[in-house]
């Protein structure tokens, strides 16, 4: 089957946003919970969340979330609240907190507290001072550790601290072992509003070498037969 190529250093933004969102699928989803300082003077709690996320790494735990940055070149609410080495949170979206998440994407004025605006209740952290969504099944503290950014890319990498997760997802507390399925998250599935379930999965083992060497001799005398 042939395939077709596009030079995305030739093409505008806006077509390499679709391109790419719709071939890097499934994304998982930050709700990310920042606090910062609003208009008023007041603390003001954040939560937006994020399609350009992903765990980087476990010794130390790292996740990447890319908020990029505002047409006129300035940092989001999430950045700004972060700062250097500040910390946030990072909600995991199941599938009754779908609809509820995408709302929270509405365009705030900065300062303005979405989960109160929203109706949606938060849970205090244990290790950071920043709360998370108390209905989500699975949530992230986080301290940021270095920001990179790349033109109008920002990223933002933040070791995890801290790990709640709901517990009918917990099989196994004292052997770590979680019910993925539980959790009933969801994903982003191209650009803008198409999201995908993530219970349908399936499980292929990994094989050592000698394993492989012996599966191969297997299926060569296979077809020798």
């Amino acid at each position: 089957m042939p395939h077709t190529h596009f030079d995305l250093t030739a093409l505008p933004q806006s077509a390499r946003y679709k391109l790419l969102t719709a071939t890097v699928v499934p994304r998982p989803i930050a709700w990310v919970g920042t606090q910062g300082s609003g208009e008023t003077g007041k603390l003001g709690f954040n939560l937006a969340p994020y399609s350009f996320f992903g765990l980087m790494g476990s010794e130390p735990p790292v996740v990447a979330f890319a908020p990029g940055d505002r047409a006129d070149g300035t940092p989001k609410d999430s950045a700004l609240n972060i700062g250097s080495g500040g910390e946030f949170t990072v909600s995991l979206v199941s599938a009754a907190l779908a609809a509820v998440m995408n709302l929270s994407a509405t365009d705030f004025p900065r300062g303005m507290d979405e989960a109160q605006a929203l109706g949606i209740q938060l849970a205090p952290g244990r290790r950071v001072q920043v709360p998370h969504v108390a209905a989500a099944p699975a949530a992230l503290e986080c301290r940021e550790v270095q920001t990179v950014s790349v033109g109008r890319t920002r990223i933002i990498l933040g070791e995890v601290l801290g790990l709640w997760l709901r517990e009918d997802a917990v099989l196994d507390a004292e052997k770590h072992h979680v019910d993925t399925a539980a959790l009933d998250l969801v994903g982003r599935m191209g650009g803008r509003g198409t999201y995908t379930h993530t219970r349908d999965t399936f499980t292929l083992g990994r094989l050592t070498y000698a394993q492989w060497q012996e599966q191969e001799q297997e299926q060569g005398q296979e077809r020798e037969d």
